[in-house]
C-alpha cells in the first residue's frame, strides 16, 4: 500500500492510497486562508482495513449504489452478485473496487493515475473489466476524478466516488448547518430497504427539494416516509429528467457558513446520490483520534440510478464489448 501526494500552485493538497483508490486526506482554505482536512478517514493505508464504514474515500465498483436482491439479467442470462447488506448488493459487494489494491502511477505533480482489471465473475459480474480512474488536481482547485471502463462481456458498470466531506474541517462538528443545493425537480423513492420502487418523483413540497439552497437540517426531522427508511438523506437526484445530456453537469454545490468554504459538483452522470452520513455512529475513530459520529459527514456521489439493471425506465447501466465507458466526477472547492 503507497500515499500518493498530490499539489496545485494554490497549496490545496490530496492525499490518496492506492489501496481502495481512496483520498485519504484534501486540504483546502477557509476564507482566513487556513487550511484544514476537509473529508474523514485515516492517518495510514492499514487502517482502513479495520474500519467499520467500508467506503471512507474510496472509488466504488463495479456497481456503485444498491442493486436489489443481488441480481439482474442480462440479454435473458441471470446473474447473482455478492449480498453485503441483507438480500441486497451494495457498492459491487464485499470485495468491490473499494477493497482492491490498484495500480498506480503518478505522472506529475497534480496527476495520479490508477488501474484494476476486475477477472470475469468477480462478486458475479460478468466479463473482464478493464477499468481506468485518473484524479487531477487543477489549478483552478478543481478535483477531477474521470473513469474509463471496456469489457469483453456485456456487463453492468456504474462508478463513483465516496469522500465523507465536512466543509467545516472540523468532523467533530455535525454538517447540518452546511448549505446544500441539488437542482433537480425528481428523485427516485425507495422502499424500506432502500431500493428504488421505480418512480421518477417530483421534490415538489418534500423535503428532497433542493432547487433552491437550505440547510440540510432545515427538513431532516419532517414526518416523511422516505426520510424514515433512510434515517435522514440517502437517495438519488435525478439530474437530466429531460433528458439532455451534458458533459459538465452542475449537479450540487454545498456551503459551509462559518469558514466560507464552498464545494460544487459537477458530472456527465444522470444521478448523483445525497448522503448524510446518517449510519456514522461513533465506533470508528479517525485521523486525530475523532470518533466518527452521527451526521458529521455528507457524501455527494455522481452516477447512474441504484437498482437500474432492475428497472426498464432507468438510464441504462449497460456496457457491451467495443463499447467504452466513461464517467466524470469534478469537485470544486473556492471560498466566500
Amino acid at each position: 500500500m503507497k500515499i500518493f501526494t498530490l499539489i496545485n500552485s494554490n497549496g490545496i493538497k490530496v492525499m490518496i492510497t492506492n489501496y481502495g483508490g481512496r483520498v485519504m486526506k484534501i486540504f483546502t482554505p477557509d476564507k482566513t486562508g487556513h487550511f484544514d482536512d476537509i473529508v474523514l478517514g485515516y492517518e495510514t493505508p492499514e487502517a482502513y482495513l479495520k474500519s467499520n464504514e467500508k467506503y471512507f474515500g474510496a472509488i466504488i465498483g463495479r456497481y456503485g449504489n444498491r442493486i436489489g436482491k443481488a441480481n439482474f439479467s442480462i440479454n435473458g442470462t441471470s446473474y447473482k452478485v455478492g449480498k453485503n447488506e441483507g438480500a441486497n448488493c451494495l457498492h459491487g459487494g464485499s470485495m468491490g473496487f473499494h477493497n482492491v489494491l490498484w495500480d498506480a502511477s503518478q505522472t506529475d505533480n497534480q496527476t495520479l493515475e490508477l488501474r484494476y482489471i476486475s477477472k470475469d465473475m468477480e462478486e458475479g459480474f460478468p466479463g473482464n473489466l478493464n477499468v481506468k480512474v485518473v484524479y487531477c488536481l487543477t489549478d483552478e482547485n478543481e478535483l477531477k476524478i474521470e473513469y474509463s471502463a471496456s469489457t469483453d462481456k456485456p456487463t453492468i458498470v456504474n462508478l463513483t466516488h465516496h469522500s465523507f466531506f465536512n466543509l467545516s474541517g472540523n468532523p467533530d462538528e455535525t454538517i447540518n448547518n452546511h448549505m446544500l443545493q441539488i437542482p433537480a425537480g425528481f428523485y427516485t423513492p425507495v422502499d424500506n430497504l432502500l431500493i428504488p420502487t421505480g418512480e421518477i418523483a417530483t421534490v415538489e413540497g418534500t423535503p428532497f427539494d433542493f432547487r433552491n439552497p437550505k440547510s440540510i437540517a432545515k427538513n431532516i426531522d419532517d414526518d416523511n416516509e422516505q426520510l424514515k427508511f433512510g434515517r435522514g438523506y440517502d437517495h438519488n437526484w435525478v439530474l437530466d429528467a429531460e433528458g439532455k445530456k451534458k458533459e459538465n453537469r452542475f449537479a450540487a454545490r454545498v456551503t459551509e457558513p462559518v469558514t466560507g468554504r464552498v464545494m460544487e459538483v459537477y458530472t456527465n452522470e444522470p444521478g448523483i446520490q445525497f448522503y448524510g452520513g446518517n449510519f456514522l455512529n461513533g465506533k470508528d475513530v479517525g485521523k486525530g483520534g475523532i470518533p466518527y459520529q452521527y451526521r458529521t459527514a455528507f457524501c455527494l456521489e455522481t452516477q447512474h440510478f441504484p437498482d437500474s439493471p432492475n428497472k426498464e425506465n432507468f438510464p441504462s447501466t449497460l456496457l457491451k464489448p467495443k463499447e467504452k465507458y466513461y464517467s466524470v466526477c469534478t469537485y470544486h472547492f473556492y471560498t466566500i
